[in-house]
């Protein structure tokens, strides 16, 4: 039994890897990465338009200086800007630019059609299976 979790474990790995690699081809053309897109996503989809920076690396599974590390060029690129909290004004909350939301709508078509394709060969019940099966493991 250890093998096989072992070996799902690295095909997981591998299928991840792959699907990065195909998504990250083709945000490319919008100037993010995959990972950027997350954190762009994650501040569009947010309550109020920001989240605080913790919030938000907890949010896309990064260390708080490693989101810090990634809006650095984001916030130069006026994608992303600081904006007050207006509840605590010793920590400054993240959201996006004007520039950024058009950035989100252009690179989630793109996004949406990798997904299309990633997942064209199942059908939707296969789909939702999935779906709860990776949230088993993410809890």
């Amino acid at each position: 039994m250890k093998t096989n979790l072992t070996s799902l474990m690295l095909e997981h790995t591998l299928v991840s890897t792959l699907l990065t690699k195909k998504i990250d081809t083709s945000l490319s053309a919008h100037g993010v990465s995959y990972t950027e897109f997350v954190i762009i996503h994650r501040l569009n989809t947010s309550t109020g338009g920001s989240l605080s920076r913790i919030a938000l690396a907890d949010s896309v599974g990064l260390t708080a200086s490693g989101i810090t590390r990634l809006l650095a060029p984001m916030e130069k690129n006026n994608i992303v800007l600081k904006v007050a909290n207006p509840r605590d004004a010793r920590q400054s909350l993240v959201g996006l630019t004007p520039v950024g939301e058009q950035l989100y709508k252009d690179a989630s078509v793109s996004f949406e059609h990798c997904c299309e394709a990633a997942f064209s060969l199942f059908e939707g019940d296969e789909i939702e299976l999935l779906r709860k099966l990776v949230n088993k493991i993410k809890c």
